[in-house]
């Protein structure tokens, strides 16, 4: 069994309270639900209005597989242009 998981680190700078925040951490936690069939959850930062840090983690038996989800992971978070990606830590560890 091999596990993924990781985390990536969001700056929204032109967000001034958790209303918009929660709107922008919503929006990509639910892409990558959808998108990846992974969970997902906001894990940190909780009451800072410009930054965001999202876990991600998946369950797999392929190493390379999991290692590929996590960097598409990050590559549609940016791509999706909603927040500026200041930090990535992504880990795979076999079970």
């Amino acid at each position: 069994m091999v596990v993924g998981y990781g985390l990536i680190v969001l700056r929204l700078a032109e967000n001034h309270d958790l209303k918009g925040k929660r709107k922008v951490v919503k929006s990509v936690i639910g892409r990558i639900r959808s998108n990846f069939n992974v969970s997902a959850a906001e894990v940190g930062a909780n009451d800072m209005h410009q930054r965001a840090e999202i876990g991600v983690a998946l369950v797999t038996n392929d190493s390379s597989l999991a290692d590929s989800k996590l960097d598409q992971i990050v590559n549609m978070v940016e791509d999706m242009g909603v927040a500026e990606i200041i930090d990535t830590e992504m880990e795979i560890m076999t079970v």
